[in-house]
């Protein structure tokens, strides 16, 4: 008997030795010919197989067959198709390089398969905009917003007119992991909101995901927004930029070595500053107004197997009011990549990055100066892995260490005479770890499965100090840590699991759970966000965020992937969520912790999303019905209340015609329930002083928010063997001024002094504007 087991054992070692040595591996890089940028997410088809596999997010694939004759497919977006067949007797390296739009009888054009990536991938809650269509949708001054494009789509709002930040499926808007070139984004607003930190021209591709965030990434609870940069043109110089009303832009990138070294430098700037200077009025030109961003990359090409990449992002915002007040605030990011091909099957990436956000406010001269000076910054190593096992299994796993430096706030005198006395909050470090596996499973040609585990780890660490407290909020005792000492540790799983079940090309069910840990905190009592916030980690005293989020999803394609449909229903639960005591003071308190109160939230929703993405008339329609609520001891007498940022309706048309191929119109139209506010009551009389009573935290609600926007581009007649390329944006923003409320101030009324009068404030009117813009 045991020779039998013996014998029988050894036959299927030999059989599945026999099996493994007959089986091959495909693997390459895809790009875009005309400038050598890698192609993220394009599709690799396998006909005989009927499976397939798509590009990483640099433009790598793999996948291993039985030996054959196959018929391979590369397909992406915008791109002809191309068909290649093979005879697989070895490991083979197939390089692509997709042509656009072209004519020629060697390649088929693009069909509808590559169009329901909707449908066949097993992610939902996610959204990948191309920057074409970014560029085309109407914008304030005319400058192209990736951020306000996002609050177009189904669960993601804005804050309102001129405030930075968004939020999602519920989430603070420190809750979004926003990430350029894998290096985090603390602020990604310019003036206050009005913009955002990101230039179209820099950027190759973006996707958020509102749920079902990958095992690879965490330390937020409710979004991962991942912005690429392009690599720089590999082929050739190019050019490209715009002048505007209130800005202009260059980018420039071009090959230092032809297919194997290339960089990318990339500005832009407001001049508003420029003609303050011009005025006679020395009131009016001592101010200073004014924005840039440089965005730079170099990408080496080593050999076929190994690839490096650096790149950068430095942006600031300036204000000035002459000698009476003077803020600015910026950030700075690094990133230093290395790919490398371990073997045929397996891809690495090693990561080091470098983020830092920081700001200054403070009067220059006078009794009064003042400096104030906060920041955070971190920096951080990252190691992944790509496993391609086989055309049914992808499995990746990787960790990643940051080390976190907060500086809460430093205030200095600015002169001499100055009456302010120094005041620092001491700095607090800190040191997160995270591990992860995943893998991504077919089951046969009509289920997908994706299962993954994250565990974090949140070390609070030396130097500092820590408070204990009595009862009354009373300081009764001082610990103090040296450097790198041991404070506080919080960890725990992060499980991830996704499922898809298709039934056919066109129609798809999909489900999944996500959770997710939060340990720094975004510290502010206002209702909107601020550059001027402060960023904390898990403490002591302040516990990490946990949020559990399940959703279930339908999706369907009609007419050959021309129109896509999806409906998303979530339900997400918040713990230990921040919130503040009544008149919480904030600033350059050292004692945040006893202003502080925690508590639990939740959010519920349906999304919706029809999308025509095929021939001239193009674009969609979203609507989102949600709630979110908040139940903190201390607050509301205990009962739960919205946030500030609950919408319950949430409304987006978004509309493009291309009317012949050198013009095209667009529109969008959007609606949202307006914020959540505390209003007073009432009032009364206390030793002559009339004292309010207010609401309850968040009863009442500003007018609902509505706007129209319009835009043109007409692009100018080619001249025949001219690289120049240039066209005409115009827009009207907010075309048929409505006056949307920004905010509402009560105070005594102007002609009865004993009554309170309302007093509302708007901020945009009707805006036009026309940007040049050109490529060469």
């Amino acid at each position: 008997m045991l020779k039998h087991s013996l014998l029988l054992l050894l036959l299927t070692l030999l059989t599945l030795a026999a099996s493994a040595q007959s089986k091959h591996t495909i693997s390459g890089y895809i790009k875009d010919g005309a400038n050598g940028e890698e192609l993220i997410g394009a599709t690799v088809y396998i006909e005989e197989l009927k499976s397939g596999t798509t590009t990483n997010v640099y433009g790598f694939y793999s996948i291993t067959i039985p030996d054959g004759t196959y018929t391979l497919v590369y397909q992406y977006i915008g791109f002809d198709a191309r068909r290649d067949t093979i005879e697989l007797t070895k490991d083979v390296t197939i390089n692509i390089e997709m042509v656009g739009e072209s004519k020629k009888i060697d390649v088929v054009e693009v069909t509808g398969e590559r169009l329901n990536k909707n449908v066949e991938d097993v992610n939902m809650g996610v959204v990948k905009l191309d920057v074409k269509v970014v560029k085309k949708i109407p914008a304030v001054f005319g400058e192209v917003d990736i951020i306000k494009s996002l609050q177009l789509l189904p669960g993601i709002v804005g804050a309102g007119e001129g405030v930075g930040g968004f939020f999602v499926r519920g989430g603070g808007v420190d809750q979004n992991l926003i990430l350029l070139d894998e290096a985090v984004v603390y602020n990604a607003s310019h003036l206050l909101g009005f913009f955002s930190v990101f230039n179209a021209d820099a950027i190759k591709d973006m996707e958020i995901y509102k749920g079902g965030i990958p095992a690879e990434h965490g330390g937020r609870l409710s979004s991962l927004l991942d912005i690429r940069m392009k690599d720089g043109n590999m082929k050739k110089l190019s050019m490209s930029g715009g002048i505007g009303l209130i800005s202009s832009r260059l980018t420039i990138e071009a090959p230092i070595i032809k297919d194997k070294m290339s960089f990318l430098v990339s500005g832009r700037r407001t001049y508003v500053d420029l003609f303050l200077k011009a005025s006679k009025n020395e009131e009016i030109n001592q101010n200073k107004l004014f924005f840039y961003d440089l965005n730079a990359k170099y990408n080496w090409k080593i050999n076929d197997k190994n690839r490096i990449f650096a790149s950068g992002y430095f942006g600031r915002d300036v204000f000035a009011f002459g000698q009476d007040f003077a803020t600015d605030w910026g950030n700075a990011t690094a990133t230093f990549r290395w790919n490398t091909l371990i073997n045929s099957k397996m891809f690495a990436n090693f990561t080091f990055v470098f983020s830092d956000f920081n700001y200054s406010l403070g009067v220059p001269q006078g009794a009064f100066a003042f400096d104030w000076q906060a920041r955070i910054r971190d920096f951080s190593f990252k190691a992944d892995f790509t496993n391609y096992l086989n055309p049914n299994n992808t499995f990746k796993w990787g960790a990643i260490a940051t080390h976190h430096n907060f500086k809460p706030g430093s205030v200095e005198p600015a002169s001499d005479e100055s009456l302010f006395n120094s005041l620092v909050i001491p700095d607090k470090n800190a040191m997160e770890y995270a591990a992860y596996v995943s893998n991504e499973q077919k089951i046969g040609e009509k289920i997908t499965l994706q299962y993954g585990l994250r565990y974090s780890a949140f070390s609070q660490i030396g130097s500092g100090r820590v408070f204990s407290y009595d009862a009354e909020g009373n300081v009764t005792d001082t610990t103090t840590y040296s450097n790198f000492e041991h404070i506080k540790t919080y960890h725990g799983p992060e499980p991830r699991v996704a499922m898809r079940y298709g039934w056919n090309k066109e129609n798809a069910i999909k489900a999944n759970y996500t959770r997710t840990r939060q340990y720094l905190h975004l510290i502010s009592n206002a209702t909107v966000s601020s550059p001027f916030d402060i960023w904390l980690p898990a403490d002591r005293y302040i516990q990490p965020m946990k949020a559990d989020q399940v959703s279930i999803g339908y999706f369907r394609n009609l007419k050959e992937n021309m129109y896509e449909i999806s409906v998303e229903a979530y339900y997400k639960y918040m713990h230990d969520v921040i919130d503040y005591v009544d008149n919480a003071e904030l600033l350059l308190t050292e004692n945040i912790e006893t202003q502080l109160l925690r508590g639990d939230g939740y959010s519920y929703g349906l999304e919706t999303m029809v999308k025509k993405q095929l021939g001239r008339f193009t674009g969609w329609v979203s609507y989102t019905y949600s709630r979110t609520r908040r139940i903190v001891d201390g607050i509301n007498g205990g009962k739960e209340y919205p946030v500030s940022y609950d919408r319950n309706h949430n409304l987006a048309v978004v509309l493009n015609y291309q009317i012949t191929e050198r013009f095209d119109i667009s529109a969008n139209f959007v609606y949202y329930t307006g914020l959540a506010v505390t209003f007073p009551v009432g009032r009364f009389e206390y030793q002559g002083a009339n004292v309010p009573i207010f609401s309850d935290r968040n009863g009442y609600r500003l007018p609902g928010y509505h706007r129209l926007d319009l835009a043109a581009n007409i692009h100018f007649k080619h001249k025949e063997g001219k690289r120049w390329r240039d066209s005409l944006s115009i827009s009207v923003y907010n075309a048929y001024f409505n006056k949307n409320v920004f905010s509402i101030q009560f105070q005594p009324d102007e002609d009865d002094g004993s009554k309170t009068a309302a007093y509302k404030t708007y901020l945009f009117p009707i805006i036009p504007s026309i940007t040049y813009n050109f490529t060469f």
